[in-house]
């Protein structure tokens, strides 16, 4: 039996490419694809793969805390991040969220197919460009740090950042997670308390900072300013 696969990327011809050279692997097996980290965490459930290869900026739920529910879920599961960005904070980020390795998306091909291999082997695998951005940002937090931070955050919290960073209105949120107006505006509330902070420009600017979302990956071309 090969190394079963769900794959996660919110760009279809990312995963269209992806799907085509992982296809070539005698020893991989795609079993499931998802394009948002939501569709992620519920295959990796139904699905149980050995590994879930997933990008980090995805729309709705990003791939720091789609690792962080996976692992959460099931340890079994190794999760595999793939990105374009390459910040130690980034990368900090989805290790500690339980993350077998980070392939940066310039990769080669072989890289990822080395670092699946190596996930499977319970080894950790980074990108060669990213190993002394991650060790002098280890060394730094040795330092006296902020007050703050996503670990304060609870999982329902740090969500509930992405999606109002993102744009979507309270209504939006409140659809999507099922809840009711007066609970997104609790939560809001709550969150802009632990962090100490007062407009939404702000929680963005802390979102991004945090890996929580990207400019570069809007909701939908109809979200609007949270409301």
């Amino acid at each position: 039996m090969g190394i079963r696969i769900v794959l996660a990327d919110d760009h279809r011809i990312m995963r269209d490419g992806l799907c085509a050279l992982l296809a070539r692997e005698k020893d991989i097996e795609l079993i499931g694809q998802a394009d948002d980290g939501l569709g992620a965490v519920r295959l990796a459930r139904e699905l149980r793969p050995d590994i879930v290869v997933t990008d980090v900026s995805m729309p709705g739920l990003n791939g720091v805390e789609a690792t962080r529910r996976i692992r959460t879920d099931d340890p079994s599961v190794r999760v595999l991040c793939l990105s374009v960005h390459a910040e130690s904070r980034m990368v900090l980020a989805v290790l500690e969220a339980g993350a077998s390795g980070y392939v940066l998306k310039d990769c080669s091909y072989d890289e990822l197919a080395l670092a699946i291999r190596k996930a499977m082997a319970d080894q950790v695998h980074l990108s060669a460009e990213l190993v002394g951005l991650v060790v002098k940002e280890v060394r730094s937090r040795g330092q006296p740090q902020a007050a703050g931070g996503t670990a304060a955050l609870t999982p329902r919290e740090r969500e509930m950042v992405q999606l109002l960073s993102e744009g979507l209105s309270t209504q939006q949120i409140a659809d999507r997670l099922h809840v009711s107006i007066k609970t997104v505006a609790t939560h809001r509330e709550h969150v802009m308390q632990k962090l100490d902070i007062s407009s939404l420009a702000e929680l963005t600017r802390y979102a991004l900072c945090e890996g929580l979302s990207s400019l570069d990956q809007p909701w939908r071309s109809g979200a609007r300013t949270p409301s």
